[in-house]
């Protein structure tokens, strides 16, 4: 359940007004700000912004961000976008991070609708000019873009046949070494540094054995190009959204994913298959059927080195998938134990959960720590960034 108080009647010219009279003058009104988009769901704060671009011919949000600093900034900016806009934004930065934040790609591939994720999808193309599969392999830097590339090469030059096929599979076999993989090629022909992909008469042209020859210095393991397929099978899924699950699939594929699991094949590409193409109930009647069976969940079984890439994104991708508001709940203990608040987590979590189900993670993280997390919230923030959160969660500070 969500946690934002809405009024029942709200006037849009009004509260397009008094964002105008909060924002005009010397200083800001702060208070003013929070009181009025606090307290407005998803579609009114839409028509915040048109009527206020209507009545003063400026837009509200670069008018917002002219006016406010800092972490409370960035949480009123993502709040106001549209739900699809703002996961757009969040997909972004964590692609253009040095070290990209897959766990942020993973969480919003598997915590949003079928419908939602095609929604994202679309705002990031609007926003960016870009699909968001072209910006992860142009932002990422060195042999990551280079595997990406490879990656979305390979996938979208086949067509779908019931899963991605393996990794290995698509290299030649003199250039697969034991423990990693070479995938750099070359950036003649069209791809520039800064990002974009290569029409698909060029894409054939450039996975030819000549091109494929080219070998660069730059190693990928074998377990960061397999975490890359995760990735990109999950963001673009297109998962079945009903209700229905089939008993015998979820115990042959529970048996498959324990097999894959006790032999540490970890890249295998059987595990890819059923969690990108699934849907949410068939999945956590898998989980459900392989922890019956072994007296163990899976993400217990996977627990292992930290620094394995695909290891932590599959954790992650099965957290998201089997039970979100425990994964949300985690993210909010992380981001507020820690030495210095992750304000990032923190403010991506209220933002997009608020209007959702962030009363049951409230719930969940009451249970688990024995604290309010409006009470750790407003231990561990201040000012303006800290009244919004609050108002966010449903209490005024």
């Amino acid at each position: 359940m969500a946690t934002i108080d809405v009024p029942e009647q709200v006037s849009v010219l009004a509260d397009a007004e008094a964002l105008r009279k909060a924002c005009k003058g010397w200083g800001t009104d702060e208070k003013a700000i929070i009181s009025v988009l606090g307290h407005r769901n998803a579609v009114q704060r839409k028509q915040i912004r048109l009527a206020y671009e209507d009545l003063y011919q400026e837009d509200l949000i670069k008018r917002l961000e002219s006016e406010l600093s800092g972490d409370f900034e960035k949480a009123v900016y993502r709040w106001i976008l549209d739900p699809a806009d703002r996961d757009a934004v969040l997909a972004n930065v964590a692609i253009k991070k040095l070290s990209p934040d897959h766990h942020v790609i993973v969480e919003i591939s598997c915590t949003r609708s079928p419908e939602e994720l095609l929604a994202v999808r679309r705002a990031y193309q609007a926003r960016y000019k870009h699909s968001l599969e072209e910006d992860v392999a142009a932002h990422t830097k060195g042999d990551t873009r280079k595997a990406w590339n490879k990656l979305l090469m390979f996938n979208r030059d086949r067509s779908y046949s019931g899963g991605l096929r393996s990794c290995r599979e698509d290299l030649r076999p003199s250039e697969i070494a034991p423990t990693s993989i070479d995938i750099t090629t070359s950036n003649r022909g069209g791809q520039s540094d800064s990002g974009g992909l290569r029409s698909s008469r060029h894409i054939k042209e450039n996975s030819s054995s000549s091109n494929l020859h080219q070998i660069s210095k730059q190693v990928i393991t074998q377990s960061f190009y397999c975490c890359l397929q995760l990735l990109v099978a999950l963001v673009s899924a297109f998962r079945y959204d009903g209700e229905e699950i089939n008993t015998r699939v979820a115990n042959s594929e529970a048996k498959i994913l324990h097999e894959a699991v006790k032999d540490k094949e970890f890249n295998h590409e059987e595990i890819i298959r059923i969690l990108s193409t699934r849907s949410k109930m068939q999945l956590m009647a898998t989980f459900n059927r392989y922890r019956d069976d072994h007296s163990t969940t899976i993400t217990k079984n996977l627990e292992g080195d930290s620094g394995d890439e695909f290891l932590k994104a599959l954790r992650t991708t099965i957290r998201c998938l089997n039970d979100p508001k425990k994964y949300f709940e985690k993210v909010l203990r992380n981001s507020i134990r820690r030495v210095g608040t992750d304000e990032d987590a923190l403010t991506r979590v209220i933002v997009t959960r608020a209007e959702k189900d962030l009363k049951d993670i409230k719930e969940l993280y009451h249970k688990r720590n024995s604290v309010p997390l409006d009470q750790a919230v407003a231990k561990d923030t201040t000012g303006d960034y800290k009244a919004l959160l609050l108002t966010l969660l449903g209490r005024e500070d």
